[in-house]
């Protein structure tokens, strides 16, 4: 799941009333009985992972790692350094996804800057950047310069990890969000990527004024109807235009490929260019079809991940590069 940042910010957003959590940490803790006590609250207070929301909590609060708390449990805590701890687990108590509260959250062994403007990556899209690196291989030796537009590019984690990983590769991060952008910013100058990550504001490839080789996006899939089953850390947090696909969590996805199918749409992509999509689980079928409708040309597979659910839907279109998709 995670279209990072389609949509437009969530200050628009109406806060929940909430009724104020009465909870609160000894004051003569030290770092061993207040982990033991927060993990405790949280797993009480329906958290899936209490131990480890407690001790990343409190790293961040002290600026330290996981491994030294373990080291020095009986270090006592001051006052400002509880009530921060305190402060924070009354909002993880209300769902308030930890990666929000601390700020950052790894994806792909990079550090990325997260906040409510964008959708929080998950590991399922690290399948996505695999791919699209084992692609980008097979095209090294051409004697030019390869690009990837990465659309709806959210905290800008699919841009950061490919452009890691490829160091002479020019990535056109797109995404309609200015606020989503400016997280996207704040991730390229501190990964020290400025000069391959261009930012562009705009929907899907208008803003793209040069052909690229590979397109990749984490579009909203999750159809409307879904949204309010979502868990409330996803459905209370998350930019909710930046999950919903529409009545059937394709609409948006349909839209990206119906440009390609234009001659304007389709300039945009090298002959022979390839196009990586993350769908939801049980889209397959349905994704495929829309290729098969929309580009009859192109050949189309679907990728699963490592549970066997459908993950990604990959795209080539003909041209001079092999059009045939490894399975």
């Amino acid at each position: 799941m995670r279209p990072a940042g389609t949509g437009p910010s969530n200050s628009s957003r109406q806060e929940p009333l909430l009724a104020p959590i009465v909870w609160s940490l000894d004051r003569s803790s030290d770092v061993g009985r207040a982990m033991l006590a927060v993990t405790r609250r949280l797993a009480e207070s329906g958290s899936d992972t209490p131990q480890l929301d407690a001790t990343v909590l409190l790293s961040f609060v002290l600026g330290v790692d996981k491994p030294w708390l373990y080291a020095h449990p009986t270090r006592e805590l001051t006052e400002s350094e509880i009530g921060h701890y305190e402060e924070l687990v009354r909002r993880r108590m209300r769902s308030e996804p930890v990666a929000y509260l601390v700020g950052v959250k790894s994806f792909y062994g990079q550090d990325i800057v997260v906040d409510r403007n964008v959708l929080i990556p998950r590991p399922e899209t690290e399948l996505l950047v695999d791919r699209v690196l084992d692609y980008l291989g097979s095209l090294e030796g051409q004697g030019r310069r390869l690009s990837v537009a990465d659309v709806g590019t959210g905290s800008g984690a699919i841009a950061v990890a490919l452009a890691a990983n490829v160091p002479e590769l020019t990535v056109y991060a797109v995404d309609v969000s200015d606020a989503a952008l400016a997280v996207a910013a704040q991730n390229v100058e501190r990964h020290g990527f400025g000069g391959q990550v261009q930012l562009l504001s705009g929907q899907l490839l208008d803003p793209l004024s040069t052909q690229v080789d590979v397109i990749v996006a984490n579009l909203p899939y999750i159809a409307t109807a879904d949204i309010p089953a979502l868990p409330p850390q996803v459905r209370e947090y998350e930019p909710v235009l930046a999950l919903d696909g529409g009545a059937d969590g394709l609409a948006v996805i349909a839209d990206l490929l119906a440009t390609l199918a234009l001659p304007q749409g389709r300039s945009k992509l090298r002959p022979g260019g390839r196009v990586y999509l993350e769908i939801g689980a049980g889209q397959g079928d349905a994704a495929r079809a829309l290729v098969q409708d929309l580009l009859p040309d192109a050949e189309v597979a679907i990728a699963q991940d490592y549970a066997e659910l459908d993950r990604l839907l990959i795209v080539a279109l003909p041209g001079a590069v092999s059009q045939k998709i490894p399975r």
